[in-house]
C-alpha cells in the first residue's frame, strides 16, 4: 500500500475557509484558524463549531478500487460519505476511537473521488492510503461556487450521513461547489461573518437567519433588523450582483407566537427579514430573493422535529428538496 500525507498537493479540500496544520495531521476549518479569536472562541462558541467539517470534502482522482481515510481518534461515532464522478459509492460508518476508515468496491478506471467528512465533530486528517502502484492525481473542483450561513439547522449535525444535510442535498441537486458556514448556536449576525463571505468567490450566496437571535435572545426588535441589514450590506460589497437568498427560520412551535426575553417571536422575525429584503430591491437590487422559513420547512412537517427545534435525517433531506423547489423553480434564481 502506498500513502499520501494530508498535505500533499494532490489533494484538493472543498468547503473549507483554512487548514490548520498538526505535527503528523491536517484539520479543516470553515472560519481562517488563525483569526479564531476575531471569532467568538471557545469550544462551545462559533470558534469551536467551525472546527466541526460540516459540507467538508477532499477530493483526488484515482484509478484504485479501494482506499482508506486515516485520520486522528474520531470523538464520537459517525460516517463518511464516498463518491466517484459524483455518484454515491458507500457510506462508511466509524466508531469513537477509530483512525482507519476504508472504503471498498470503487469503479475501475480512472474518476473523480470525493470523501465527504463527517459533520458531527472536527476531523484531523492524517493520510490516504491506496493499493501500492495506484494513480493519485490532483482534480480541481471548477463547479460554480455556492457560499450558504446559518444555524444548527444549516450545520445538519443530525443528518443521516455528511452529504445528505440540506446544503448537501442542494448542492448535489444544483452540482455546485459547496462552503456551508451552519454553526450550531452560533449564527448571530456576526460581522466577521459577513466579511468573510464578503471575500471569499462565490457564483450564489444564501443566509438563513433568525432562530439562534431568537433562542439567545441576542438582539431585541430594535437591532435585529439593522443587524440584518448590515449583513446583507456587508456581503453585497463584495459580491453586488451575485444571486443572493435570504431566508427566514423554518417552523418553530411555541416560538411561532411565544415572545423571547427580549419580545421577538418568529413570526415577527419572518416579517422583519422580508423587510430588510426588500429595501434592498427597492433600491434596484434583482439578484436578491426572500425565502419564506414555513416554504422550506412549515408545520406540516412538525412530525419530522423530534426535539421541536431540530430537523432529523428526513426533514433536513426535505428541507434540501423544498430548498430547491422554492429557490430555483418557484422564484426563479439562476446561477452562473
Amino acid at each position: 500500500m502506498s500513502t499520501v500525507k494530508a498535505d500533499d498537493p494532490r489533494l484538493c479540500w472543498g468547503g473549507i475557509a483554512s487548514l490548520e496544520q498538526g505535527p503528523n495531521w491536517v484539520k479543516p476549518w470553515r472560519i481562517p484558524h488563525g483569526d479564531q479569536d476575531l471569532y467568538s472562541p471557545g469550544v462551545s462558541e462559533l470558534a469551536g463549531r467551525a472546527e466541526t467539517a460540516s459540507g467538508v470534502r477532499l477530493r483526488f482522482a484515482t484509478d484504485a478500487t479501494e482506499c482508506t481515510l486515516h485520520t486522528e481518534p474520531l470523538a464520537e461515532d459517525g460516517n463518511f460519505d464516498l463518491y466517484a464522478d459524483g455518484n454515491l459509492v458507500a457510506t462508511v460508518n466509524f466508531v469513537a476511537g477509530q483512525t482507519a476508515t476504508p472504503f471498498a468496491d470503487l469503479p475501475s478506471g480512472e474518476k473523480r473521488v470525493e470523501i465527504w467528512l463527517s459533520q458531527a465533530m472536527p476531523v484531523p486528517v492524517r493520510a490516504i492510503e491506496l493499493p501500492e502502484g495506484s494513480r493519485l492525481e490532483r482534480s480541481e473542483d471548477n463547479r460554480l461556487k455556492w457560499v450558504t450561513y446559518g444555524s444548527s439547522i444549516t450545520h445538519c449535525r443530525t443528518a443521516g450521513s455528511p452529504s445528505f444535510t440540506w446544503p448537501g442535498v442542494v448542492a448535489r441537486g444544483k452540482n455546485f461547489n459547496l462552503t456551508s458556514l451552519g454553526f450550531g448556536g452560533q449564527c448571530h449576525a456576526d460581522p466577521m461573518m459577513a466579511r468573510l463571505i464578503r471575500d471569499r468567490p462565490t457564483d450564489f450566496i444564501s443566509v438563513k437567519i433568525g432562530i439562534n437571535i431568537y433562542g439567545g435572545a441576542s438582539l431585541g426588535p430594535r437591532a435585529f433588523r439593522p443587524a440584518v441589514i448590515g449583513t446583507i450590506a456587508t456581503i453585497r460589497d463584495g459580491h453586488p450582483e451575485t444571486p443572493f437568498a435570504v431566508c427566514s427560520p423554518i417552523w418553530g412551535h411555541d416560538r411561532e407566537t411565544t415572545p423571547n426575553a427580549v419580545g421577538l417571536t418568529l413570526q415577527q422575525m419572518r416579517v422583519e427579514v422580508r423587510e430588510a429584503v426588500e429595501s434592498f430591491r427597492q433600491r434596484g437590487d434583482a439578484n436578491i430573493y426572500y425565502v419564506d422559513g414555513l416554504k422550506l420547512f412549515g408545520e406540516e412537517l412538525a412530525h419530522l422535529l423530534p426535539d421541536n427545534l431540530h430537523p432529523n435525517a428526513e426533514g433536513y433531506r426535505r428541507m434540501g428538496e423544498n430548498f430547491l423547489k422554492e429557490v430555483f423553480e418557484v422564484q426563479g434564481v439562476t446561477v452562473g
